[in-house]
């Protein structure tokens, strides 16, 4: 049989003791002693998981959008004056007598020459041009140069009945400036050069003549 001490000790213990039972609470739960860094996909409503940076390659393939637009103004004035005066007398005349030079008056007098030559002309110009080219091409890789640059290249002919397109690219792309779709826009491609050509009825019936070609080039009127 136990001693009245052992018998309190054990009751005091009981009382005391908390019970272990289930518990309706959320924010319950054993937690680590270090918490966790909370990443930005779980904290975040909106968050969208960037597109993997796209790995290029020589003859991969990239696709081009070209937007130039170019504006040209020029005005030019010109107004020129020219005026030209020449008096002229020949006084002493000279002849040969047998072998030697000596001089010979003019029985009716010296000779003179008086003139005026005035020259006055004016011109004036004014051109104001506005172009654009939008369209797009695909393009090739054909070489990468040490620093990671790509060089591109694309051509492409469209060819609807007699009318025909030939359209051409090249130029240098850094490769932080191709988006993951494989695209990349014309104002971010270094020694651009683009070339259109049109050819067919539609542009023979535009475009100027062998004679309006030399009349604009030399002008010579």
């Amino acid at each position: 049989m136990r001693s009245l001490p052992v018998l309190l000790s054990s009751l005091f213990l009981a009382l005391t003791a908390t019970a272990q039972g289930q518990c309706s609470s959320l924010c319950d739960r054993d937690l680590p002693s270090v918490a966790p860094t909370l990443p930005l996909e779980r904290a975040s409503f909106c968050f969208q998981r960037p597109e993997p940076v796209r790995l290029l390659k020589l003859n991969d393939i990239v696709r081009v959008k070209v937007l130039e637009s170019a504006r040209m103004n020029a005005e030019g004035n010109i107004d020129r004056r020219k005026q030209y005066q020449l008096q002229a007398q020949l006084i002493d005349w000279a002849k040969f007598d047998k072998g030697n030079l000596v001089t010979n008056p003019n029985s009716t007098g010296d000779p003179t020459i008086n003139g005026i030559y005035q020259e006055q002309g004016q011109a004036g110009s004014n051109l104001n041009t506005a172009e654009g080219l939008t369209f797009m091409i695909v393009a090739r890789i054909v070489d990468i140069r040490p620093n990671g640059h790509l060089v591109v290249e694309a051509h492409s002919t469209v060819q609807n009945n007699d009318e025909i397109c030939d359209q051409s690219l090249s130029g240098i792309v850094p490769p932080d400036r191709v988006d993951p779709k494989g695209e990349v826009r014309s104002e971010d491609i270094a020694e651009l050069m683009i070339k259109k050509q049109e050819r067919g009825q539609v542009r023979d019936g535009y475009r100027r003549g062998w004679m309006y070609w030399l009349l604009d080039k030399y002008g010579m009127f």
